[in-house]
């Protein structure tokens, strides 16, 4: 009766691990790194950015992401910006579900452990 539970519980634990695999499927492109909003002072003396009070110039958006171990800025449009974002947010849900899928799976890998030592 024992094995039976075990295998139920297993068997809920890989239909959980397929589900989660499903989902990273689904998701699109995926990008590492942040987008900023940035605002500049230049240097020329009657600008409106050295005024007071002073009025910088921007916005100006920025992806910045470690390449090969360096940090690399990159200047985007506002268009670029928001499909950066959204392919930033797709590498948290990314991020998210592998979390997930490696909790399903110790607690699988325990079962099965588990299983293999009373047998």
């Amino acid at each position: 009766m024992a094995r039976t539970g075990v295998a139920q519980r297993l068997a809920k634990l890989e239909q959980r691990h397929r589900e989660l695999a499903a989902q990273i499927s689904q998701v699109g492109i995926v990008v590492a790194g942040s987008v900023t909003r940035r605002y500049t002072r230049c240097t020329s003396v009657g600008c409106r950015c050295n005024a007071d009070p002073p009025t910088p110039h921007g916005p100006y958006w920025q992806w910045t992401a470690k390449v090969n171990g360096k940090t690399v800025t990159r200047r985007l449009s506002t268009h670029e910006a928001q499909l950066y974002q959204e392919w930033i947010g797709n590498d948290r849900r990314i991020r998210s579900l592998l979390a997930q899928i490696r909790t399903v799976d110790a607690k699988a890998a325990d079962l099965i452990l588990k299983e293999n030592v009373t047998s």
